[in-house]
């Protein structure tokens, strides 16, 4: 083929990728299509953790056909035995003539490999079309292996004038039921979920995801004194649903037994200050593998999260009311910023209408794939 549309064609494997969401996951999204003489003669996506990567579906669906062809691929293929053989492999033997990558991928096991085996073998590789939505993508796969910490989603829904609840703590509900709808999609397409004590104490939340998907998402709950009561909707279910308690170090043994006997996690946790906490949890979850959190409230959980420089991604629902109250809660609390010029500030955002309600969307960073 000619190369005047590479953008059109790793644009439809970006596309691809993007079905995988919520199902491949630690592995990243990927996408590929192979072309010939400007014609899509195979396309394939990775779909689920453990399942055929998208380069092996679209050979598979080519058959023959894949010979003297062009693959257009959203991430390195890879050139390691892992659950599946390796793609480079498989690139190799089926005759493709040249390879479009969008991004090299971080993780050590590939980085590079699998273009360096391409390229050592006679095959042209082209690095580079559809880079900053590949890594858009895959933000929390990048994110996982540059720093070993999940990539941080803050969700929250607040009326116009910017309350999450009223000065007693009422928040339902603050937004309609096509939002809440559409948090318990983005629930089960995480790895995990977290608030704070104070939202266990005032909502008495579940915490999980409905429909269930075909992961049940871990729980977290930052309980520094153990407060949280056995009788909660989180500890009674903690035999089904994996929960972790972030509670001090410091705190009784019968509290920390009481919990376990319940089946809850506990990551003891040695420092009290709230942007410390945030450090050490976002650690432990990185060494269990978790790349997406999703961290739900309340003002003072956020805000800590905001304090530390640990939020990468914001989901904020907007409704049509006024709640008012110089004490009525704020979606983001925590120390804060004395200076303008410390704010945080979007690096991309967009906007869509539920029903009567907006929803805001935004990243705070890019994170790059070299």
């Amino acid at each position: 083929m000619n190369d005047d549309g590479p953008e059109r064609w790793m644009s439809l494997a970006l596309d691809l990728a993007i079905r995988g969401r919520g199902m491949v996951e630690p592995n990243p999204m990927v996408g590929a299509v192979l072309v010939k003489d400007n014609i899509v003669v195979g396309i394939g996506w990775h779909q689920k953790f453990g399942g055929l990567h998208a380069e092996t579906e679209a050979l598979i669906q080519a058959g023959e056909k894949a010979r003297g062809s062009t693959l257009f691929v959203s991430l390195e293929p890879c050139s390691h035995h892992g659950k599946t053989p390796p793609c480079a492999n498989a690139i190799l033997n089926s005759g493709i003539s040249k390879v479009f990558v969008a991004m090299r991928d971080p993780n050590p096991l590939v980085a590079g490999k699998g273009i360096d085996f391409l390229q050592a073998h006679g095959i042209e590789v082209v690095v580079g079309v559809g880079k900053e939505k590949a890594e858009t993508i895959n933000a929390p796969f990048i994110k996982y292996y540059l720093h070993s910490k999940p990539f941080v989603i803050a969700k929250w829904a607040m009326s116009l004038d910017g309350k999450i609840a009223t000065k007693s703590g009422e928040s339902k509900w603050v937004s309609n039921d096509k939002c809440r709808e559409k948090v318990h999609q983005l629930r089960g397409l995480v790895d995990a979920i977290l608030v704070g004590i104070g939202t266990v104490i005032r909502d008495d939340p579940m915490l999980n995801a409905r429909p269930e998907g075909s992961r049940k998402q871990i729980r977290i709950v930052i309980d520094p004194n153990a407060r949280i009561s056995l009788s909660s909707k989180i500890v009674q279910s903690a035999k089904d649903y994996p929960t972790i308690i972030a509670v001090r170090e410091n705190v009784s043994q019968e509290s920390k037994v009481a919990l376990q006997s319940f089946g809850c996690d506990l990551l003891e946790i040695s420092s009290a200050s709230p942007i410390e906490v945030v450090n050490e949890i976002l650690s432990h979850l990185g060494r269990l593998g978790i790349q997406n959190l999703l961290v739900e409230g309340g003002g003072k959980t956020l805000g800590s999260f905001f304090d530390a420089s640990q939020v990468d991604e914001i989901q904020v629902y907007i409704a049509p009311i006024i709640i008012g109250g110089e004490d009525a809660i704020t979606p983001v609390g925590g120390i804060g910023i004395l200076e303008m010029a410390n704010r945080q500030r979007l690096a991309s955002f967009s906007s869509e209408m539920i029903g009567d309600n907006i929803l805001l969307s935004g990243r705070l960073k890019h994170y790059y794939s070299e």
